[in-house]
């Protein structure tokens, strides 16, 4: 079996996970999670240099991740618990008093993967400006990838951390933004339109990149790609095109996914679209 096949067997066992742990709490945010899962698992289970075991905080001599739309918590969670971040059976506390899979990722709780409390949407390009810059300064080669949510560039951090990063040339910094053109409010058109994303990270001195975020062979080979050419003079971004809720046919493309959780009947014909493949929580 080749190992795209394996990254996407792991990333249909993610997508059960982020149903039933949204399911079980009836709360939590499904939609983003299931379009960002491709990107996730390929992240973690190809593309980055990371040591799982032991953790180390600093985050020394390791690419690392920031995922600034905290609220996709659940794919977030299910991809460090299967690689080895911690157990795969503590996902059955997500959300719950007391767990340390609390809604948005959170350091107090000292949970293996998390380095920076996330989820105040906005704040996470200018987290990984700060940690890439502090990279360079330590002569660590390892890169710095940031995920932002495509609703999230209507906050203005976004665009001071951009207009730094291409000016400064943080050029082992790759952002990546889910380009579902959705957000809770609705489509990103109908609440404020983006105009041309490409255009905009380029003026302000970006490389920019394509991808389509739900093919896993092309997700694997743009992130080798952008990896491989960071360090060239800019900063990169990927500009990742996803469905909302992919996986799923009645949640693919429905911003209402954003934030609500399944019913029982919901949950059992989502789980029956997506065949066990590593083995339940």
């Amino acid at each position: 079996m080749s190992n795209i096949e394996n990254l996407k067997k792991t990333a249909t066992q993610v997508r059960r996970d982020i149903i039933r742990m949204v399911h079980a709490v009836q709360s939590g945010h499904p939609g983003g999670s299931l379009g960002c899962t491709d990107l996730l698992t390929a992240l973690f289970f190809e593309v980055m240099d990371i040591n799982p075991v032991p953790f180390n905080m600093s985050g020394k001599d390791e690419d690392l991740l920031i995922v600034s739309n905290g609220h996709i918590s659940p794919v977030y969670y299910s991809v460090m618990a299967r690689r080895g971040y911690f157990p795969v059976s503590e996902l059955a506390t997500f959300r719950k008093l007391h767990s340390r899979l609390q809604g948005h990722p959170a350091t107090m709780e000292n949970l293996p993967g998390v380095r920076v409390a996330t989820g105040s949407l906005g704040q996470g390009l200018s987290v990984a400006t700060g940690i890439a810059l502090s990279k360079k300064m330590n002569q660590d080669t390892h890169k710095v990838f940031c995920l932002m949510g495509d609703g999230e560039l209507d906050e203005g951090q976004v665009w001071e951390a951009a207009l730094y990063g291409g000016a400064h040339q943080v050029n082992n910094l790759i952002a990546i933004v889910d380009y579902n053109k959705k957000q809770i409010d609705g489509i990103t058109d109908d609440v404020l339109p983006l105009g041309d994303l490409r255009a905009k990270f380029e003026a302000f001195g970006w490389k920019v990149t394509e991808m389509n975020g739900n093919n896993m062979e092309e997700v694997v080979s743009t992130l080798k790609k952008v990896k491989a050419a960071a360090g060239e003079g800019k900063p990169n971004l990927i500009l990742m095109h996803t469905e909302m809720g992919m996986g799923v046919d009645f949640m693919v493309g429905n911003y209402k996914w954003h934030g609500t959780a399944p019913n029982d009947q919901q949950k059992e014909s989502a789980l029956s679209q997506l065949e066990e493949t590593i083995g339940d929580y």
